[in-house]
């Protein structure tokens, strides 16, 4: 016992001493709220994430005074669909190549089985139910752009994959990451997404039909006020914003493409309680229990973030204007918080994951995926601004 609080003592003085010295590293420019300079520095940040190591994956991301972390295969997968989208929208063949570049990367690494593994990249990989789910994102785009064959077969091969391992409700409780609670996983949901659009991609009902069972599943879990149960990767009675933001991008998404109003409702429900407990600052508590109180004082970023893009989609689907100012009502307080004027270009333009940065999620860090959903919430600000 005795030796017990002395190692909980010693931790504790540790990261007081870690947030004394690290915490200032970080310094956003409170006064600067120009969107196209924080998307430019975001973008900028990701693809130097890139570039650094000795793949093409996208680096994990910063631990504040250290350099940049192994490629992150989950989160790569996702950002190569924004990379697609912002090739896209600004002709920009490098972001493009980029893109293509993160795909081959994903089928150099995808395992023998068609998962995708967990964690960083390792040389003992184990599959993960969310991060293929993640990956097909990426390929989908990619197939929608390219036609590339070599993209076909390996979300035909992951798309496979994941309807083997789905259970008949819907639900998938094997396969799923080794630092995931398998039965907190309701946030598979996005996963289920992926699988809809590599269906949609590669003209295959039936990867449809199981991302819907899945959307389904995760529809009967939900209360009545949106809030969703077992949807953490560690704290199942209060979620994190990120991953309740999760679920609400799975239905969004595969609401949107299937014309499936319930699942865009479903989505709608928590954003609507989410709208209520806003700040007037744009702060939302980066934990929520239940009755969608506050469990934390700090805010998870990341989860801001995603908010901001389930609401822009939301104000595209519904024109209310309710959503459209809580959009930019967050986004102010991300860019706010978000440091673009860093000389250290290993943090200039990157989002840590809570704020404080000492918060519990992505502590004194910069996470590539927190980095990734500020851009896409940003370039959605500027289509529903124009």
């Amino acid at each position: 016992m005795v030796a017990r609080l002395k190692r909980k003592l010693l931790h504790l003085l540790e990261q007081r001493k870690q947030r004394i010295l690290l915490s200032p590293l970080y310094d956003p420019d409170i006064g600067n709220v120009d969107v196209r300079s924080h998307l430019h520095e975001a973008m900028n940040w990701l693809k130097r994430a890139q570039d650094v190591g000795s793949d093409r994956g996208v680096s994990y991301g910063v631990f504040f005074g250290q350099d940049f972390d192994l490629s992150y295969p989950e989160t790569t997968g996702y950002i190569c669909q924004t990379f697609v989208e912002q090739a896209q929208l600004t002709s920009n063949s490098d972001l493009l190549n980029r893109a293509i570049a993160m795909g081959d990367w994903e089928i150099d690494i995808l395992l023998p089985e068609g998962a995708v593994m967990g964690g960083r990249v390792n040389t003992q990989p184990s599959p993960a139910i969310f991060n293929t789910g993640m990956v097909l994102l990426g390929w989908s785009a990619l197939i929608q752009l390219t036609d590339e064959e070599r993209f076909k077969q390996a979300a035909w091969r992951a798309s496979e994959w994941l309807v083997a391992m789905q259970e008949t409700n819907g639900s998938w409780i094997c396969g799923n990451s080794k630092f995931s609670n398998p039965e907190s996983t309701l946030y598979n949901v996005k996963a289920a997404w992926g699988l809809c659009a590599a269906g949609l991609a590669l003209g295959e009902e039936r990867f449809i039909q199981a991302a819907l069972r899945n959307a389904g599943y995760c529809l009967k879990r939900q209360m009545s006020n949106g809030w969703f149960p077992d949807c953490c990767l560690t704290d199942r009675r209060a979620p994190l914003l990120h991953t309740l933001a999760y679920a609400m991008q799975g239905l969004v998404g595969i609401g949107k493409v299937t014309g499936r109003e319930d699942l865009i409702d479903g989505a709608r429900r928590l954003a609507d309680s989410l709208l209520k407990i806003m700040h007037h600052d744009g702060f939302i508590a980066g934990r929520l229990r239940s009755d969608l109180s506050p469990a934390v004082k700090w805010c998870c970023l990341t989860g801001s973030a995603q908010t901001s893009i389930i609401w822009s989609e939301l104000f595209l689907i519904t024109c209310q204007e309710k959503y459209r100012e809580a959009a930019l009502r967050v986004n102010r307080y991300l860019m706010t918080r978000h440091d673009i004027r860093n000389p250290d270009f290993r943090l200039r333009g990157g989002l840590s994951g809570s704020y404080p940065v000492w918060g519990e999620y992505g502590r004194l860090s910069i996470l590539n995926w927190a980095t990734k959903f500020l851009v896409d919430a940003l370039a959605l600000e500027l289509r529903i601004s124009a």
